[in-house]
């Protein structure tokens, strides 16, 4: 029977990962919450699933209903943009004049996505013999603090941090938890306004991450990988 992968937060880079694992001969499901975005998902031959990844309930009945159509639930991907941001600068803006209206929305919101994610995926995880994986997909601010970011790095290190828990706690038990962190603006229709004369060798690619997803999915318990970083080399590598 074939492998299942389920991807949080399908349209731009999940639509990527997407298509990359029905490639490689997986079935797939998306879950979003647009209409388009689901629609999307559909065309390209994978489940679509309107449900809400923030929510452990709504989240858990959707995997559940994945197993249901698939027979299977072997890999759970969150690519989904967390941030709740309904104006103000981007990335919560300097620490002396953000409030706390910014704080929820660029550190709680981020923080909360990534343990939904992991708390349900590793119950729906649970159910199998073999275990499987879960993959969070973050930024550079996981790794460092910028002037003006801060709240945002401030929540993309708490879920760098419940990543590592989650890795220890589950790795003798067949889920295999990895932090994928693109430390780079991603190409795709969502940045294009803002990516406008950016050389694309400073951009990554979807596809390019869609394949370091699968080397991570399909590593074997013997050669686990927690932490990986990708970062296209015309950007710069902070070590």
């Amino acid at each position: 029977m074939a492998k299942t992968v389920v991807v949080l937060g399908a349209r731009n880079l999940g639509g990527a990962i997407i298509e990359h694992f029905l490639e490689l001969g997986w079935n797939a499901a998306g879950i979003a919450r647009s209409d388009d975005t689901l629609t999307r998902v559909r065309e390209r031959g994978a489940l679509g699933l309107d449900a809400d990844a923030s929510d452990p309930e709504s989240l858990g009945t959707a995997l559940a209903d994945v197993r249901g159509h698939f027979g299977s639930v072997n890999a759970v991907i969150n690519a989904v943009t967390a941030s709740r941001a309904a104006g103000g600068p981007f990335g919560g803006g300097e620490l002396a004049s953000a409030d706390l209206d910014a704080f929820d929305a660029w550190t709680v919101a981020v923080a909360r996505q990534a343990f939904v994610f992991l708390s349900t995926g590793i119950a729906a995880l649970e159910q199998n013999e073999d275990g499987g994986a879960l993959v969070q997909i973050t930024g550079g601010s996981s790794r460092r603090a910028m002037p003006g970011r801060g709240l945002w790095a401030a929540g993309a290190f708490a879920t760098r941090a419940l990543v590592q828990a989650a890795a220890q706690e589950m790795r003798a038990t067949g889920i295999h938890v990895a932090l994928l962190a693109v430390d780079a603006t991603i190409q795709s229709p969502k940045t294009a306004v803002f990516t406008q004369g950016t050389p694309e060798g400073a951009l990554a690619e979807m596809g390019e991450i869609a394949k370091a997803v699968a080397y991570l999915v399909e590593q074997g318990v013997r050669a686990y990988t927690h932490e990986l970083v990708v970062t296209p080399a015309g950007e710069r590598w902070v070590p």
